[in-house]
């Protein structure tokens, strides 16, 4: 074949290819006219409290979802929606990668609202939360063929500051908009407004605490999030991604694995539900999570040659292989969770904590089940910057301080590289 002709088909090929990907991917009109055609519509919200509505009056009429369904509902009164909600308390755009598929794709979401800026530290630039952002931006666009609103929340102090510059992960993620056309709702900026004119106080947005408004904060947010919405459908957006990632590409090779399927199990585990009440809505487990395995006291010592704390009784040990550059844990929080220590490949785990001497050797999976009177969810980031290449080893050690205590662990996330977990043979 000439040469001239063989660059022809092959150019041919990647514009046909091009052309393909881009007629999957849904614009803001296109879902203004299936709306307006009277189609079934799921919407999506996802992320944390912000999202959920926390200090609402009642986050099902007063949360910026709520008010954000009513006026989707008012503006497409023939279409029929449902409004998912994919919010859980406390989290960030981590454990977001391994919630995407269950408790977002899997609704078939003709548009998403994407949380996450608050909790990820808006004055952070911190490169490795960025990349899980960017990889749930570019998951949701090329796998959910779904338009984007990222909607950027403040805290009080946030405004308080008055300092937009300082808020560096504000700019990251708008920079993330304009590489992937999506909506912005920067209630940061609008509430800034508002109170600048004195259309609102900061007691008036957060009148209960400096993180979660109240119903007038809420109105803000949604305001934010319809304008992101309404200037999408304007400007006739249609959400499409970079060819290269503008951040490392760590989350787009993920998996989040139910230990109940690595069986056999270790003597002291057995499989079960999560609990069926919570400190909070947001975090009743039952929603988020399919199923756990409960770790409690067993007489086995781990070999690890790890000693447990004085008192305590050490359960039988977890262990998994996995490949992937980051691993973290994701579970259940109660008042009666125990500590435990983690080896990877052998080598016991320890991290600093500002206001403490010594390097902590052990995780505490109580800590918000007992700060929150209830259960909530735990979630533990283990490692960051492993080498891909290698088959780790972790090891998950419980350290009882009492007969009544337990560990409830649902998954095993991991990203990066070939994103596997394996049973321990």
């Amino acid at each position: 074949m000439p040469q001239v002709i063989r660059v022809f088909f092959i150019v041919a090929f990647v514009v046909l290819r091009q052309m393909t990907c881009l007629a999957s991917l849904s614009g803001f009109a296109d879902f203004d006219h299936k709306a307006r055609a009277g189609k079934q519509m799921n919407v999506v919200f996802f992320g944390a409290s912000l999202t959920w509505g926390a200090n609402a009056s009642d986050p099902q009429l007063t949360s910026y979802r709520a008010v954000m369904a009513r006026r989707f509902e008012a503006a497409y009164p023939k279409a029929h929606f449902h409004f998912w909600d994919a919010a859980i308390g406390g989290t960030g755009s981590q454990l977001g990668v391994f919630r995407l598929d269950r408790d977002v794709l899997r609704r078939k979401p003709d548009l998403v609202f994407l949380d996450f800026s608050a909790n990820d530290d808006i004055y952070s630039a911190d490169a490795e939360t960025l990349a899980s952002y960017e990889s749930l931006v570019r998951r949701i666009i090329l796998e959910g063929h779904a338009p984007v609103v990222q909607v950027i929340f403040p805290f009080q102090w946030n405004l308080k500051a008055k300092d937009m510059v300082a808020m560096k992960r504000r700019t990251a993620h708008l920079a993330v908009a304009s590489a992937y056309h999506t909506g912005v709702g920067d209630a940061i900026a609008l509430a800034m407004k508002r109170v600048e004119s004195g259309e609102a106080t900061l007691e008036t947005i957060w009148p209960f605490d400096g993180v979660h408004p109240g119903n007038a904060g809420y109105a803000i947010f949604a305001d934010a999030a319809w304008q992101g919405f309404k200037e999408g459908v304007k400007r006739k957006l249609v959400c499409s991604p970079p060819d290269k990632m503008l951040y490392a590409d760590t989350y787009m090779s993920n998996t989040r694995v139910r230990i109940s399927t690595l069986k056999p199990l270790p003597a002291g585990w057995k499989v079960g539900s999560p609990n069926l009440t919570s400190a909070y809505y947001d975090m009743l487990m039952s929603r988020w999570l399919d199923d756990e395995v409960i770790g409690t006291t067993t007489p086995a010592i781990s070999n690890t040659g790890d000693t447990p704390s004085p008192g305590a009784v050490g359960g039988a040990p977890l262990r998994v292989k996995f490949h992937g550059t980051m691993v973290m844990l994701y579970g259940e929080s109660t008042p009666r969770s125990c500590k435990y220590r983690v080896l990877i490949d052998g080598v016991l785990v320890t991290r600093t904590v500002a206001n403490q001497k010594e390097p902590l050797v052990e995780f505490d999976a109580g800590v918000l089940g007992r700060a929150a009177n209830g259960n909530a969810h735990h979630v533990q980031v283990l490692a960051q910057g492993l080498d891909p290449v290698v088959e780790h080893t972790l090891e998950i050690v419980p350290v009882f301080a009492g007969a009544d205590q337990e560990l409830r662990l649902e998954s095993i996330c991991v990203a990066g590289g070939k994103a596997a977990v394996m049973h321990a043979q």
